[in-house]
């Protein structure tokens, strides 16, 4: 095959752009992330030797090669693993195929965020920060000859024929001389203890040692030596009292590709009709592409110590998918599929173990250690609600562990369900909630008038899935009510107080109905406003605003949600329009339903319907005011 230039991809070359010329602390973390993808393609070929003998035969020992070679400098890092083709190399290499590729960049670019780079799949391409150069020789267990790839990180890159004796791959860094420390046995040794201790596999390296000559006394020799620089201990199968903290939290690095440590750890060993066992992590951050259809889910599944899947998302339900870690079975079986998983009543076990253990955890850690619990609900609390909407069976468990804000707590505090319903007023039947896209946004609005009147708590929704979650949700018995939705009328009125509203108003009304016709459902007197002189509600069961705006702010065809336009009987404005009305014709009174259409819109965050008539009418109304 002729060597073929190629062209990265522009996010690729925005990445080594970043990564030569902004990221310059943590660059040991280019040997983690080449180890680790030399870990992963070993696991593959070696499950493939297991489950099909044909395809793999020369498996030798499995085995990770380090070679520093300072005359040349270069630093190799060599596995015997699954391997790569041509058009896998250049899939791989070429291109970031992730969703979330632009999230990642701008975070990148504007945090600096090392442990960013192992979550989006793209450590091979720390190389560059030590590497002016990069050589990559691989030979895939499906193909008859190797392949070799190579950048300068200049935009492009080069495919051709090699040589190369056996399946897997060989890293070859041409390294900076800035950064030659990288080629010295100590300071790999050490990068390799801190970050791959754990990699299952031996990470060796050759080193030359002086020692006493064994046939001239008093002399030395210069001879190399083979030394593993990795304990190879599977630590999930050692006793929790002989694993330290920090222990604990390297081996998260290793299997997350996070940078930073877990919020908490748990590990547990299951034994009677299902045996296994599990070490699971709790982040302390929420991983940027988990809101992406590609977030992988699930912890590595290994049986018998074999790695079988990198991702396993039956072992977890899908609202506990931030959790970390690895489950070692003794029960599955080694040529285990995506079919036999989902109907396999071991991992059914496995699943309902890990998830109420995950459960156990994050309420003992509520109780016990708030300030800390509160952390993991600020980054993971809306992964974890989506609970309430998909697991029956635990949705009040999993409601215990929610956290809001709302009229009663202000902007810094929390309460939970558990303490609103112990707080109700006598007689309430509802938790009445709001939703919105701010704190400052929904704490401000007219919908809450007549329950900040009255004193009834009302909790404050922020996330465009809470109505879809809490709107048919029942918690020890009360029914959550959205306060922007229905009618409501907390004052009771008797029926000849509604009776003189609705003879006082019935040509306004009918006023605004006739121009309105169009824009809104209905036209009625609220019972919700107090300061406010109107607001919009939609109808019970109907789609909630902020989920509306959202959807069509993806490009969604959503239906036109026709609401309704609420006015108030005891406003001022409302009494003089009522008055106007009955007074001037035509334009004059068009003008002010439009006006207090629009006005309606501003109030539930939306633009007005048109925005250049609004500000023409907003400065006429300025004007008139200043000439009096």
């Amino acid at each position: 095959m002729p060597v073929e230039n190629l062209e990265f991809k522009t996010e690729i070359n925005q990445l080594l752009n970043l990564m030569i010329h902004s990221l310059y602390s943590h660059k040991e973390i280019f040997l983690r992330e080449l180890l680790s993808n030399a870990s992963d393609a070993i696991d593959k070929a070696r499950y493939e030797s297991l489950v099909n003998s044909e395809a793999i035969t020369d498996t030798g020992d499995w085995s990770i090669k380090i070679i520093a070679d300072k005359d040349s400098n270069t630093l190799t890092i060599s596995d015997n693993g699954i391997g790569m083709t041509k058009e896998e190399i250049i899939a791989e290499l070429g291109t970031i195929a992730h969703s979330g590729t632009l999230d990642f960049m701008r975070a990148l670019k504007e945090k600096g965020d090392m442990n960013l780079i192992g979550q989006f799949g793209v450590g091979f391409y720390s190389s560059f920060m030590v590497a002016d150069k990069v050589t990559v020789i691989t030979k895939s267990v499906k193909a008859a000859t190797a392949v070799k790839w190579e950048s300068e990180a200049k935009g492009t890159f080069t495919v051709e024929d090699a040589e190369r004796a056996s399946h897997g791959t060989d890293v070859i860094l041409h390294i900076k001389d800035d950064d030659k420390k990288y080629l010295n046995h100590w300071e790999i040794s050490t990068v390799v203890k801190k970050y791959s201790d754990y990699i299952e596999y031996p990470i060796v390296m050759d080193v030359e040692r002086e020692e006493d000559s064994a046939l001239d006394k008093g002399t030395k020799v210069k001879l190399t030596k083979e030394e593993t620089l990795n304990s190879q201990k599977a630590i999930w199968l050692k006793d929790k009292s002989e694993i330290t903290d920090e222990q604990y939290n390297e081996f998260y690095k290793h299997v997350s590709h996070d940078f930073t440590d877990p919020l908490s750890v748990i590990h547990f060993k299951a034994e009677g009709t299902s045996e296994f066992t599990a070490l699971i992590y709790i982040p302390s951050h929420v991983p940027m592409d988990i809101f992406y259809e590609q977030f992988k889910i699930g912890p590595v599944l290994y049986v018998k110590r074999v790695q079988i899947m990198d991702h396993c998302e039956e072992l977890v339900p899908k609202y506990l998918r931030f959790i970390k870690g690895v489950v070692d079975s003794s029960d599955l079986p080694l040529n285990v599929s995506r079919e036999i998983l989902q109907n396999n009543p071991h991992v059914s076990v496995i699943n309902k173990n890990i998830t109420k253990k995950v459960l156990d955890t994050l309420s003992d850690m509520k109780q016990k250690d708030f300030e800390k619990y509160k952390k993991f609900y600020e980054e993971l609390g809306k992964v974890l609600k989506e609970g309430v909407h998909f697991d029956f069976q635990r949705r009040e468990a999993i409601a215990d562990l929610l956290l809001f804000r709302s009229t009663k707590t202000g902007k810094e505090a929390y309460t939970t369900l558990k303490e609103y319903v112990e707080t109700m007023r006598e007689g309430q039947e509802e938790i009445y909630y709001i939703t919105g896209s701010s704190y400052d946004e929904v704490s401000q609005s007219p919908h809450l008038e007549s329950f900040n009147e009255q004193g009834y708590e009302v909790l404050f929704m922020l996330d465009e899935v809470d109505d879809i979650i809490f709107g048919y949700f029942e918690y020890k018995g009360k029914r959550m009510k959205s306060v922007i939705k229905g009618s409501v009328d907390l004052d009771k009125k008797d029926d000849k107080k509604k009776e003189e509203e609705g003879h006082k108003y019935e040509k306004l009304l009918a006023q605004i109905t006739s121009r309105l016709k169009d824009d809104v459902k209905e036209v009625r007197l609220s019972g919700r406003l107090k300061q406010s002189p109107c607001c919009l509600v939609s109808d019970e069961g109907a789609i909630d605003p902020a989920m509306e705006r959202m959807l069509r702010s993806m490009g969604k065809d959503v239906p036109k949600n026709m609401r309704t336009l609420e006015i108030n009987p005891s406003h001022p404005l409302i009494e003089a329009m009522s008055t106007a009305i009955e007074i001037e014709k035509g334009e004059g009174a068009e003008a002010l339903i439009d006006l207090l259409y629009e006005q309606a819109l501003v109030l539930d965050g939306n633009k007005p319907k048109d925005p250049a008539a609004f500000a023409k009418r907003i400065t006429e109304l300025m004007l008139e005011s200043l000439r009096r």
